[in-house]
């Protein structure tokens, strides 16, 4: 039996990259997965795809910068699966962003990044734990980013919303024990999707020169911290953060 038999788990930004490797390695083990998707086709497409294979998955468009497309995906999992166990914030702005100092970035680019990245996260929280304390338990895995640990330059905007994601986990891990809601974070370091292929060679060298681990990382390389932070052998930590980068930073 799986390690999340049983589950239902909603997946924000689970229509590709690491999104989609999360939702792949949640139903692997059991897990019945919501797709929480911006692009409603290609949610669709991921959600047919896992589908196939015989997993228990549908799609959900979903903006979770909006409040309004948030209570539609809460409801729609009542209405499916009467319940919620556990969250992946996943959804977040990352591609095309990077290469500009702070003094280049315009308003607009900040706003939207922080918008998306805090406030959906936030948003997202909000709206779903309603479902996960009628459970009397449940998990959330909030996805920050090693950059924030080590301040990358040139990507202020996306490293403070990514600082500011781990603050929020260690404060809701306070607010939420209450309802034996466990909530922690991972720090993925540059991780091989479609998000960062338009990040700068230099940097990918960078990366794998200065890993413990000396290697590019693989979505299947982060894909075991979410399953066990969602799992039941995870019950007991919360407000946590775990560095997913083969050793470019300790934490």
């Amino acid at each position: 039996m799986g390690r999340l038999e049983g589950k239902n788990i909603v997946v924000t930004g689970g229509g590709r990259g690491l999104g989609r490797a999360f939702a792949e390695h949640i139903a692997r083990e059991g897990g019945r997965v919501v797709i929480a998707e911006l692009d409603g086709e290609m949610g669709e497409q991921t959600a047919r795809d896992l589908s196939a294979d015989g997993k228990n998955v549908f799609a959900h468009q979903t903006d979770i910068s909006r409040a309004d497309s948030l209570e539609s995906l809460a409801a729609a999992v009542r209405e499916r699966w009467g319940g919620l166990d556990g969250l992946v914030n996943n959804a977040s702005i990352a591609s095309g962003i990077g290469g500009k100092r702070f003094d280049e970035i315009d308003e607009a680019t900040f706003e939207r990044v922080l918008n998306v990245n805090v406030k959906g996260t936030w948003l997202a929280v909000r709206h779903l734990v309603p479902l996960l304390r009628e459970r009397g338990k449940g998990k959330i895995v909030n996805l920050a980013s090693d950059t924030a640990l080590w301040g990358a330059p040139v990507l202020l905007h996306y490293v403070a919303s990514k600082g500011a994601i781990i603050a929020m986990t260690r404060s809701l891990a306070r607010e939420l024990g209450e309802y034996n809601i466990a909530i922690n974070a991972i720090a993925p370091g540059l991780t091989l999707t479609e998000a960062t292929s338009t990040v700068a060679p230099g940097r990918h060298k960078m990366y794998v020169e200065g890993r413990a681990l000396q290697r590019q990382q693989f979505p299947e390389d982060v894909t075991g911290a979410v399953v066990f932070l969602l799992s039941d052998d995870a019950d007991f930590i919360t407000g946590q953060l775990l560095a997913v980068n083969g050793g470019y930073v300790f934490n």
